[in-house]
């Protein structure tokens, strides 16, 4: 398959890239990979919203990128964070023209407010943000005739010609191997939140692009710094990961302990609306002080027809389970939300391989430095779209070639791949969670690479359960080499060894 724009990943980056290249060159062809048969993506899942500066009146762009650099506790690029937020703007009102409909009153958008930010500028569309930016940007894509939209086939390998990206290797569900050749590839895969046992992820986010880039000698950076979003449902009748959005304690919600106590004055002076590391530590504190697995969320403290109206989904989900958040403590607990890091690029998404690019959580841009501000992320995603393809549009489009080779199937037929992703995610979640040491992190290093030898070569006959497990030892190697590197606590980067 020939493409002129290869994009790997339907989340909002791929897809806002996908409709911009295509719009603009009708006569090019754009091939956009989604590896599961459905369109799931971490952007579906996203509840909060879109941080964006609306209000001038109260809020001001300079609120916003202090806002973003305490966050980052120092590690942002400040001229990143600048240029994002201040496109941010144009880029939200870009997707209300096709069609995002954010909750509004009287013609003004309503702003919710959340965790280290000191004024309410969330725009948001109840507690389905991500599901109703992918829905409408899906719709727009398959609109567009010159866009081959592929479901059901995983990129796994970037294809190289004397140094410069032509393309990547594709497997089909049923096994079928080939190659998509394309004047540009754009990474936009998403999380790699599958590396822990526990996480607000779906499971397909199992850190493709950045094994793929890795593989090919692409600089990855920050990967140490994984966010722990502090409130997952935790429920004995859970069949899937459910973030409760911090949204709502931005509407007043309160974390208490098991045994009854309010906790987070004592912690930060934003209390409930602390930066996320802060109050997942927090929380795992608490668990630690009353031994037990969870802490409750308190959701008395907001109006009844508050929290319907704007928490619709969250409402249902606890319901389901027996839970009436009106009057019901919710349980909860921090799980691997986000990573901070990811493949270095530049402000237009420039890797340091020609022709290959990154977007969205997949890349580092240097907006999220140590840690990410929350719904900093659907508005990094928004603007680095649009600026990868202001960057890539006169890319000349060129005849390319596979040089690459095929790796002979090993068939690792007697390696128990759910086993092992198990055994991975247990492994991360106890030694590489959010307070981590260096023996710890030394035990797992061990273990990961034993995984690893156990796994041997993959290739792609063995199917994609092998290459997503290959993808996931990659990562997990990544952060923890890189936590044993990190010598000094910032951010969302904790060792209880260190200053």
């Amino acid at each position: 398959m020939r493409a002129d724009y290869l994009v790997v990943g339907a989340g909002v980056a791929g897809l806002t890239y996908a409709i911009k290249v295509a719009t603009a060159f009708p006569e090019r062809r754009v091939v956009v990979l989604n590896k599961c048969a459905e369109l799931m993506s971490n952007t579906r899942m996203a509840q909060g919203g879109i941080a964006v500066v609306t209000d001038t009146q109260t809020d001001s762009f300079q609120k916003h990128v202090n806002d973003t650099l305490k966050a980052g506790d120092g590690l942002c690029d400040e001229q990143v964070v600048r240029t994002i937020i201040g496109e941010g703007p144009e880029r939200v009102q870009e997707v209300i023209d096709w069609g995002v409909r954010f909750d509004a009153q009287n013609g003004k958008l309503l702003l919710g407010r959340e965790g280290g930010h000191v004024e309410n500028r969330v725009v948001h569309k109840g507690d389905q943000t991500g599901l109703e930016l992918a829905e409408v940007l899906l719709r727009k894509v398959q609109g567009l005739p010159n866009v081959h939209f592929v479901s059901g086939h995983m990129a796994y390998d970037l294809v190289m010609a004397d140094g410069v990206c032509i393309g990547a290797r594709v497997i089909d569900s049923d096994g079928n191997d080939y190659s998509v050749l394309s004047s540009v590839t754009v990474l936009a895969t998403g999380g790699s939140g599958q590396v822990y046992g526990f996480t607000t992820n779906p499971s397909i986010a199992t850190g493709d692009g950045l094994a793929m880039a890795h593989q090919a000698g692409v600089n990855i950076s920050n990967m140490e710094f994984i966010q722990f979003h502090p409130t997952a449902l935790y429920h004995p009748k859970m069949t899937e990961p459910f973030l409760i959005s911090e949204a709502i304690r931005g509407a007043g919600a309160r974390l208490l302990n098991t045994a009854g106590e309010y906790f987070m004055k004592s912690y930060d002076e934003q209390a409930d609306l602390a930066p996320r590391d802060v109050v997942s530590r927090a929380v795992f504190n608490e668990m630690q002080k009353t031994q037990s697995d969870h802490v409750l969320l308190d959701c008395s403290w907001i109006d009844p027809n508050e929290l319907s109206s704007h928490f619709p989904t969250i409402s249902q989900k606890c319901a389901a389970l027996g839970l009436a958040i009106q009057t019901d403590n919710i349980p909860v607990r921090p799980s691997a939300h986000y990573c901070c890091g990811g493949i270095d690029t530049d402000l237009d998404g420039n890797t340091n391989i020609s022709r290959l690019y990154a977007i969205g959580e997949c890349a580092n841009t240097g907006l999220h430095g140590a840690n990410r501000l929350a719904s900093n992320s659907l508005l990094e995603a928004l603007v680095m779209a649009h600026r990868c393809f202001l960057a890539t549009e006169h890319i000349a489009v060129v005849d390319t070639t596979d040089e690459s080779m095929r790796l002979p199937s090993l068939h690792n037929a007697g390696v128990d791949v759910r086993a092992l992703r198990k055994n991975l995610g247990e492994l991360m979640d106890t030694h590489v969670g959010i307070i981590r040491t260096e023996l710890g992190l030394k035990h797992a290093l061990q273990e990961i690479k034993r995984m690893s030898s156990v796994l041997g070569a993959v290739s792609a006959s063995d199917g994609t359960g092998f290459m997503e497990l290959r993808n996931l030892l990659i990562v997990a190697e990544l952060i923890v080499t890189q936590s044993l590197n990190r010598k000094k606590n910032v951010g969302g980067f904790y060792r209880s060894d260190l200053e």
